[in-house]
């Protein structure tokens, strides 16, 4: 069985003059709702084996943020490759992973990131919101069988869902 938590960027900067679409830093907001969705990841036990990021700055700042919230000390790679890139060469950078990583975090973008859960999955998901997480399971023993359609949704979360109600749990542990 594998597993991959297909992660949206969070909220970043709006577009300004000098500065690329690349170079955009995430927003004060992001930072809270991925501290949000950080708790939440870690009361579950959640932490991957490995982290595939885009190297655009709000995904590398995303990889950062929540790989501090997880305590994760394993390996972060920071792909060019997951940059706006063509759904098929994501789907090669996931098969070409080791087999004995059994899950892995993909930090990337929108509107990538729900095209790719819509065709990993026998789900629809209309739009994955900034900072969101879906978790996919597969029942291979291998990254290089991963097949589309193949993958049942563990779990959906974003930030907004805990806008009116946060467990206490995840309360208490953002202090």
């Amino acid at each position: 069985m594998k597993k991959i938590y297909l992660i949206r960027d969070a909220k970043a900067e709006d577009f300004s003059d000098g500065v690329s679409d690349f170079e955009r830093a995430l927003r004060k907001k992001g930072y809270k709702e991925l501290k949000t969705i950080g708790s939440y990841l870690r009361l579950r036990g959640i932490s991957p084996d490995i982290i595939l990021s885009s190297c655009a700055l709000r995904a590398q700042q995303t990889t950062t943020t929540l790989s501090e919230a997880l305590s994760f000390d394993k390996e972060s790679l920071f792909l060019e490759e997951l940059y706006y890139p063509p759904y098929d060469d994501i789907i090669s950078i996931i098969m070409a992973q080791d087999k004995e990583y059994e899950s892995m975090f993909l930090i990337a973008h929108a509107p990538y990131i729900t095209e790719l859960a819509n065709r990993l999955s026998s789900e629809t998901i209309a739009k994955i919101p900034a900072a969101g997480v879906v978790a996919l399971d597969f029942d291979i023993d291998e990254w290089s069988e991963l097949e589309l359609n193949s993958g049942s949704v563990d779990f959906f979360i974003y930030p907004k869902q805990f806008q009116y109600y946060m467990p206490r749990q995840i309360r208490a542990h953002l202090g």
